[in-house]
């Protein structure tokens, strides 16, 4: 496995996900989705998708740019890639947490079933 597919496999991410991803890392400035797309070379609407998921795991990090003269627009960059590692981190030993539960609980439930089942007679 490579180091990418941490994304995937704790995120459940796209490969295009992936890709936007990398784009933005590559670069020194935030980009806008139309300049996401163009990198990945999809349309601005399915690359504003994968944009959306990167969000959503806290990947990438959304800023709003101002006009002078009114309005605004959105520009996206990578997230500090040390916080990205500590909430994959903080997710491992949460699912490590709650796995040793399961089998805790599989281990209860299933020993009282064998106490409890009549001796077979030879």
């Amino acid at each position: 496995m490579e180091c990418e597919g941490l994304l995937e496999c704790f995120h459940g991410l796209k490969e295009l996900d992936k890709e936007c991803f990398r784009a933005l890392v590559k670069t020194e400035e935030p980009l806008t989705v139309d300049e996401i797309a163009d990198a990945v070379d999809r349309e601005r609407s399915t690359a504003y998708r994968a944009v959306q998921r990167l969000l959503q795991t806290g990947f990438i990090e959304k800023d709003q740019v101002n006009y002078d003269q009114g309005g605004y627009y959105h520009v996206y960059s990578p997230t500090d890639p040390s916080q990205i590692t500590d909430d994959m981190q903080r997710m491992l030993n949460d699912w490590y947490a709650k796995m040793g539960q399961l089998i805790q609980e599989f281990e209860n439930k299933y020993e009282q079933s064998d106490t409890s089942a009549p001796a077979a007679e030879s």
